[in-house]
């Protein structure tokens, strides 16, 4: 596997953060301005504004200019780069399983199979 590039790192910033995380999931159930996050979380308007520009760097979310409001929406290709980082760590787990598998089933007496 190679090194992490810089947009890998920063979505690891991003997600690294409770409350970022939390963004995201209320931005998986509907695009959000500002203010509708700000009403959502004991959080000032400066610290969401913070918040959604760390997980706009790291490429999680998108942010859309509307009127006079910022929209924030998620950002399917950024999210899919971070699953796919951790999906190559899949096969580790799928070798551990299958080797316990294969060591439980030694052990197991033929007549309880």
């Amino acid at each position: 596997m190679e090194v992490l590039s810089d947009d890998i790192q920063q979505a690891f910033r991003a997600l690294s953060d409770p409350t970022r995380r939390q963004i995201l999931l209320q931005l998986c159930k509907e695009e959000l301005s500002i203010t509708e996050v700000v009403e959502q979380f004991d959080l000032t308007r400066t610290a969401v504004r913070k918040h959604l520009t760390i997980l706009e760097e790291g490429q999680l979310i998108v942010v859309i200019p509307k009127g006079k409001e910022r929209i924030s929406r998620l950002n399917p290709v950024g999210l899919k780069k971070t699953a796919d980082w951790f999906g190559y760590f899949d096969q580790y787990w799928d070798n551990a399983l299958s080797s316990l598998k294969n060591a439980v089933e030694a052990n197991t007496p033929k007549n309880k199979r």
